[in-house]
């Protein structure tokens, strides 16, 4: 399951089935490509959001907690970062 070179983020979402609240497909899709496509590169000062690199194709991707003040951290975005934001942001060449 790679990323297709034309993507550039992955938005999770988290659904309310009955009541239950459960993470999207989007959601599954990030935790896989985290966890066995990706290689983690570092974090930001903060430490909440962290950098990934592809080896596939070399590009960087950003995983954020956009909505932080939801329990949990709320749902994950995945997204491309370039080169230049990736060396401000995570100090990496």
């Amino acid at each position: 399951m790679n990323i297709p070179p034309d993507e550039t983020e992955i938005r999770g979402s988290w659904i309310t089935r009955g009541q239950e609240v459960v993470a999207d497909d989007n959601c599954h899709r990030i935790e896989h490509l985290i966890n066995n496509c990706l290689e983690e590169v570092g974090s930001d000062a903060s430490g909440w959001d962290t950098l990934y690199r592809d080896p596939v194709d070399g590009r960087h991707w950003e995983l954020l907690c956009p909505q932080s003040d939801m329990h949990g951290a709320g749902p994950p975005l995945l997204r491309h970062v370039g080169c230049d934001e990736a060396r401000a942001k995570y100090g990496v060449a």
